[in-house]
């Protein structure tokens, strides 16, 4: 059986990104790792790291993107909870097995060569979870 490992981060939608590093970078003291556009999900990423695990602030870039859409219709706050596991495919198999509503069927591949998916937030108890297996 596929296998959880540990949670890899904690991604909080947000729709000012400086306003909302002032508190987690500034006010809280979790530095800042990196920054980076993710064109794939229309959106820009600061990664805070903290103890073996990291806070993602996602901001959308498009209009149209889920993320906006997200925002649009939740407005900011946590997005999702990202569990590392040893096998996306597996875990998804498994998952399907267990009648699981995913909201990828097949992993995506992020451009630097980790894979992830979703899992709907109907079967999880309201939390989109995603799955992130690091190379």
């Amino acid at each position: 059986m596929p296998k959880v490992n540990k949670i890899n981060h904690i991604a909080v939608v947000v729709s000012d990104m400086e306003k909302s590093l002032a508190f987690w970078q500034d006010a809280l003291g979790i530095p800042l790792q990196a920054m980076k556009e993710v064109p794939a999900e229309a959106s820009k990423v600061a990664f805070l790291p903290l103890a073996g695990a990291e806070i993602e602030l996602v901001q959308p870039t498009s209009e149209d993107s889920g993320i906006a859409k997200y925002l649009a219709k939740r407005g900011q706050g946590m997005h999702h909870l990202c569990v590392e596991v040893d096998d996306v495919a597996a875990m998804l198999e498994h998952l399907r097995g267990k009648n699981i509503r995913l909201i990828n069927e097949d992993p995506r591949t992020t451009d630097d060569g980790k894979k992830y998916a979703f899992i709907h937030p109907e079967s999880t108890g309201g939390v989109l979870v995603e799955l992130y297996q690091v190379k």
